[in-house]
């Protein structure tokens, strides 16, 4: 596994001992040219290498520099190189090497997918494309200008290489994420050519030392692509019958229940306030009443190892 951290992090070494544990050879590294330091979470100074290269993360003061010496140019190239150099291990098997990354690793995470296509897979925690569209950076766009804003955005925005994707992905992401709102990641995990699923939990919490890390989904994700591991659940399609929402699904284990989440707010999707209520599980197709006033909502199943797999949302104009 490639192991791409995000603002505030580094190399961690308890993410590589994590995938460790579960009998993967992993690699992590510092994209903003710091040595690791402390082991936890953001928040640490670190001192930088004297050959670190441009500093994280971003790089929106930096656009009108040569573009080999923007941060991202770096971050991206730092992640392919640690895929080169884990696949040049006699213990590791070549194919069999998936890359994930937490908010602005999420960010790169989707980036090296669109241009490395020696993965296997990529799960993006968080992080997406359409910056520029919306996100929590909107400020930095409009203080650039509009030549230097389309100009970043054409080199860096994660929406230029996802198109190129095609292998499998999994989007990791919660409902109220202060950097990356539901509308940017829906039309990004929309541009990839292969398979896509999603784990869309409501106020998911954003950052390393374990949220960012740990949701089972990524390492059953991991499992099934890698190794053959029964995979997560299938969302195969979706609906509105009038008042009804539905979702139909494939899973090789029991799905032990099923979630309707909505919002009736409108405006900044940080801000949108979401309730959850049962679903109800008929066969392979789960249901529920869209309470009046609702102006999003999607579909949650989870299945006996707790696993979630979501559909996609849908406002209602």
């Amino acid at each position: 596994m490639v192991l791409i951290h995000g603002g505030g992090g580094s190399a961690f070494m308890y993410w590589v001992r994590l995938w460790n544990s579960r009998g993967y050879a992993a690699i992590a590294m510092d994209t903003c040219g710091c040595l690791p330091g402390s082991d936890k979470g953001g928040g640490v100074t670190r001192p930088r290498h004297e050959f670190g290269g441009p500093p994280g993360w971003g790089g929106f003061d930096k656009i009108s520099d040569p573009i080999e010496d923007q941060w991202t140019y770096h971050a991206v190239a730092d992640a392919i190189l640690a895929h080169s150099l884990l696949r040049s291990f006699p213990e590791v098997d070549p194919e069999r090497i998936g890359v994930t990354g937490i908010s602005w690793g999420g960010y790169l995470t989707c980036i090296v997918s669109g241009i490395d296509s020696r993965f296997k897979f990529a799960a993006p925690v968080y992080g997406c494309g359409f910056l520029g569209d919306n996100s929590v950076w909107l400020p930095n766009f409009e203080k650039m200008g509009a030549e230097n804003r389309a100009k970043w955005l054409g080199l860096w925005d994660p929406s230029v290489y996802l198109k190129n994707a095609k292998m499998p992905m999994l989007w990791v992401d919660g409902t109220n994420d202060f950097a990356y709102p539901p509308d940017s990641l829906q039309k990004s995990y929309r541009l990839p050519q292969g398979e896509r699923t999603l784990a869309i939990r409501v106020r998911m919490p954003h950052g390393h030392g374990g949220v960012g890390e740990n949701p089972t989904e990524i390492h059953l994700f991991a499992e099934s692509v890698l190794n053959g591991a029964i995979p997560l659940p299938k969302i195969t399609a979706q609906g509105r019958d009038g008042n009804t929402a539905w979702i139909q699904f494939e899973s090789a284990v029991p799905i032990k229940s099923a979630e309707f989440n909505f919002t009736k707010n409108s405006g900044k999707w940080q801000q949108r306030k979401w309730e959850m209520a049962p679903a109800t599980i008929v066969g392979n197709k789960a249901s529920a009443s869209i309470p009046d006033g609702t102006t999003v909502y999607y579909l949650n199943v989870f299945d006996e190892r707790k696993a979630v797999s979501s559909s996609e949302h849908i406002e209602i104009k």
